[in-house]
């Protein structure tokens, strides 16, 4: 069931992202720039923040929401929104624990290694079809 609940938030998450990237190239003369991106990325990891605070202390609280309202909403809406939103979570739990050293090795090992995978997968894809 948790598998749906993610499926249902990501389809909502990703044409919300959509959403955002037509109304950015709308609103911005900046044309192939990433703003969109940005934005997009700046407000899925304040949702996040948001959500993870609430979702960390609702036991605490009596909150009446599940785990899949859980799952629908951080791993599913703002997951298919923005996975930024969720390295930036981690991040955060990271900082928040004291774990300063290992959250900057997380943040750094994330973007570079991320990065020479896509230029791996862009020199795979232009060799193969190539």
């Amino acid at each position: 069931m948790n598998f749906i609940v993610v499926f249902l938030g990501a389809g909502i998450g990703g044409a919300a992202r959509h959403g955002v990237n037509l109304i950015g190239m709308k609103m911005t003369d900046m044309y192939g720039h990433p703003i969109a991106t940005l934005l997009v990325n700046v407000a899925g990891s304040f949702l996040m923040g948001v959500a993870g605070y609430y979702f960390s202390n609702d036991v605490a609280r009596g909150a009446p929401f599940d785990t899949s309202m859980r799952l629908f909403l951080t791993t599913g809406v703002l997951g298919g929104f923005t996975t930024f939103s969720s390295f930036s979570l981690d991040l955060a739990g990271f900082i928040e624990s004291g774990k300063i050293g290992f959250g900057v090795a997380y943040a750094i090992a994330s973007v570079l290694l991320s990065l020479i995978a896509l230029l791996l997968g862009l020199a795979t894809a232009r060799a193969a079809l190539n």
